[in-house]
């Protein structure tokens, strides 16, 4: 689903934007509190310890502005981000026991995920897990429905799966659902 690449995607370069902003910040303040080559701290003209904390702080704070207000602009960008998939949400959490049912039946008792080596998990499956979150917003469906053993599922957690992962699974899908059968994984609630 070309939705969830994108969601996946643009969640990513939020996270690199903040992280390069916070090491920006850092070497930053840490340049403005190097000694100057210009300034000459011996000399008769010595200045008094507060007169030194305040150039001190002075130039922190010039070398602050620039990405604290970055950091600022890409916090507000993340709450509202984030403040959206909770409008999202479908109003049923659980799956129903005839959609459990047939999803447990498509995988035939075992795990869909991951397992080392981008291989299917020989576990069997306990858990009907949202492979899109439901917490950000994935619906409870039986397109969204992926069957789980608990080690997998705790391992998933809430996180948003990468375009890689949905492919995998939806290409070994492909090798045990019936032709006729679905196997497209991911779905996301509409905006209310």
């Amino acid at each position: 689903m070309v939705e969830l690449k994108r969601i996946y995607w643009s969640r990513h370069a939020l996270r690199l934007a903040y992280s390069a902003t916070i090491l920006w910040l850092g070497f930053s303040v840490l340049l403005s509190l190097m000694p100057d080559p210009g300034r000459t701290a011996a000399g008769p003209n010595t200045s008094s310890p507060a007169e030194v904390l305040r150039g001190m702080f002075d130039d922190v704070l010039a070398a602050a502005v620039v990405p604290g207000l970055c950091l600022l602009v890409l916090g507000i960008l993340a709450a509202v981000v984030v403040g959206r998939d909770v409008r999202r949400r479908d109003p049923v959490r659980r799956f129903t026991r005839q959609q459990r049912r047939e999803g447990m039946a498509r995988a035939a008792g075992l795990c869909e995920m991951e397992a080392g080596f981008r291989r299917r998990c020989a576990r069997p499956a306990e858990h009907g897990d949202h492979f899109y979150p439901w917490s950000k917003g994935g619906s409870t469906s039986l397109q969204n429905f992926v069957a789980a053993c608990a080690r997998c599922n705790r391992a998933k957690g809430a996180r948003i799966p990468s375009p890689g992962q949905q492919e995998r699974i939806e290409r070994r899908r492909r090798e045990y659902v019936a032709p006729d059968g679905l196997v497209g994984v991911g779905e996301r609630q509409p905006l209310r």
